[in-house]
């Protein structure tokens, strides 16, 4: 069965995702409802900024499932994300053990029959009640389901990829000392992102649904900021829109985001802003561009963009 009944189709999903204020093309709405009827992991690839995170994110909040979210870096092993021992809590135990000592070896016959009350007293030190789960572990415990984000693998390490293999396909991790730990009761729904920093192993992306969200075009950007910020102008909105689309089109060190674009929404009705012009964009160009040689760049321009900006805002 599916973590929940997400929707009775895609269109009613996308729907719902929307007043959520996740506002996304039918592409993302199919790519998730299909996840969720399959029970597949669905890896989402794209340019950073574009609401790969933000799905997951909506998602949970859509379904009313807890989020357990998995960020990934360079040097991550399993136990930052599968688990580890409570190796304070051993070594109080531990302590314990010396103390009872001769209470555990009383009446032992020879020192086979104390090795092995030894051994059974030994083995509680790697059982569940020492076990300190991590985020991959905490999903698959979770009662009542849940989503799990692996956010930016593509930062995490090719050995980290082989971790996460098991837990795509079966929804399960081995642990050597307890043994295979399967989803309690609902797998979970599970989010992958990757920037495209590296490639992604066959292997891993075998078990995944794959996704791609590239920048959205004018019309589905002008959609996000009004659902986002729905006082903005409609003057404005195209304006502001067409401007950001413009400066995707140059060569700069890092293209503004849609999350940049609803910042710059919020600080252009801060600022009791109408319609674009040259000084004010020049004023608030750090909201939306975060390298001063990309600044520097887009003021040689600023006059032509802003005109082209106005034109294309004119269009029907």
């Amino acid at each position: 069965m599916p973590v929940k009944n997400i929707a009775a189709s895609v269109e009613s999903l996308q729907q719902s995702l929307e007043s959520h204020q996740y506002i996304c093309s039918k592409q993302i709405a199919t790519a998730v409802y299909i996840a969720n009827q399959l029970e597949k992991p669905v890896l989402i690839e794209g340019p950073p900024g574009v609401g790969k995170t933000e799905l997951a994110k909506t998602t949970a909040e859509m379904l009313d499932l807890p989020l357990i979210r998995l960020q990934c870096y360079e040097g991550l092993d399993d136990a930052k994300a599968i688990y580890e021992w409570k190796y304070g809590k051993q070594l109080l135990y531990t302590q314990v053990l010396k103390q009872a000592l001769e209470e555990v070896l009383s009446g032992a016959k020879g020192l086979a029959e104390s090795v092995r009350r030894l051994h059974e007293f030994g083995d509680i030190f790697f059982s569940e009640e020492f076990l300190e789960p991590r985020p991959l572990l905490k999903a698959l415990n979770a009662e009542n389901g849940c989503v799990l984000l692996i956010d930016e693998v593509d930062k995490a390490d090719h050995e980290f990829e082989s971790l996460l293999l098991e837990l795509l396909s079966d929804y399960q991790i081995s642990i050597p000392e307890i043994g295979t730990v399967k989803a309690k009761t609902k797998p979970p729904m599970v989010f992958l992102t990757s920037n495209n920093t590296r490639e992604l192993s066959d292997a891993l992306k075998r078990r995944c649904l794959h996704l791609y969200i590239p920048f959205p075009d004018s019309a589905l950007e002008r959609r996000i900021v009004h659902a986002r910020v729905p006082e903005i102008p409609p003057v404005l909105e195209r304006q502001l829109v067409a401007f950001i689309q413009a400066l995707r089109e140059l060569d700069l060190k890092k293209l503004p985001a849609i999350s940049e674009t609803i910042d710059w929404a919020r600080t252009l009705m801060l600022l009791h802003s109408e319609q674009l012009d040259p000084e004010l964009i020049k004023d608030t160009l750090n909201v939306i561009l975060k390298f001063q040689e990309d600044i520097e760049n887009v003021e040689l321009e600023l006059s032509t963009l802003t005109q082209t900006a106005i034109r294309e805002a004119e269009r029907p």
